[in-house]
């Protein structure tokens, strides 16, 4: 696999019957990656800032007890602009590595697993989770991603971004619930992470940076940074999705530019066997 992480997934989506802009490309690709619907194409914000507890409180009303995980999972991160996904200049800088394990085999619905109990572990499951639900185009696998790999409490079949991601991304290509062989692939490639928090040691919150690369047939590729974080929850022998809220978004930065590593991103490796 080599020193630099390779967890590239593509998949295959039928081209659209109108000509694709690069503005409009770049809105399909918010759509495409949990959580950056809401970073990308700016559509959810508000729902973001209800979630994190931006909104303005109920006067006179006392605020709902936090656990050290929802204070964790709900901690605001940097805001990004568009622009910040696109690709860019790179910095010189360093950022560090964050080593991440392999997998040691195949969960449910395809998802790769056996990564240890460590933070590490949680930010490669997630990188697992988050791949195989967008790699398969659609809404049904989706669904069945997150009934196998969010423990009770968490997100559900109707309520997970990444379901929303991908029937998102279904809807604005303008086709049903599952994808057709077509002429646009999606290539989807965890670069960079770092780890948010921990409670104790069953409990993380990772984040990841993706490149996700858009490319039409008869027409150069399209790239975009995209990011995801989740509650990860240390469940039997295996991390999954854990109860509560979708954390507070990470931001969408391109992978070795500067503000990518003042958000404190780091390159995500794999160490060779």
């Amino acid at each position: 696999m080599g020193a630099r992480s390779r967890l590239a997934v593509e998949t295959v989506l039928v081209d659209p019957p109108t000509e694709w802009t690069r503005r409009r490309l770049q809105v399909l690709l918010g759509g495409c990656l949990v959580v950056a619907l809401a970073l990308l194409a700016g559509a959810a914000w508000s729902v973001a800032n209800l979630v994190t507890g931006a909104s303005d409180p109920v006067p006179d009303s006392e605020p709902a007890p936090r656990s050290a995980q929802d204070r964790l999972a709900n901690e605001p991160l940097p805001e990004a602009p568009l622009e910040a996904a696109q690709p860019g200049s790179l910095s010189s800088s360093e950022s560090g590595t964050l080593q991440i394990p392999a997998p040691t085999r195949v969960g449910e619905v395809g998802v790769a697993t056996g990564f240890p109990r460590t933070p590490e572990g949680a930010l490669a499951q997630l990188a697992a989770i988050d791949a195989t639900a967008l790699s398969s185009a659609s809404v049904r696998v989706a669904q069945d991603v997150i009934v196998q790999w969010a423990a009770p409490g968490g997100p559900t079949t109707e309520n997970w971004s990444g379901v929303q991601a991908v029937a998102t991304l279904l809807e604005s290509a303008g086709m049903s619930a599952d994808a057709r062989d077509g002429a646009l692939t999606i290539a989807v490639e965890p670069k960079m992470g770092f780890v948010k928090g921990t409670v104790d040691e069953d409990f993380v919150v990772p984040c990841i940076d993706f490149i996700v690369t858009a490319t039409l047939a008869a027409g150069p590729p399209q790239h975009v940074a995209a990011a995801d974080c989740q509650r990860m929850l240390w469940q039997g022998d295996r991390w999954v999705i854990g109860p509560g809220d979708e954390p507070a978004p990470a931001p969408s930065l391109w992978p070795g530019s500067q503000a990518s590593f003042d958000a404190g991103y780091q390159w995500l490796e794999v160490p060779q066997s």
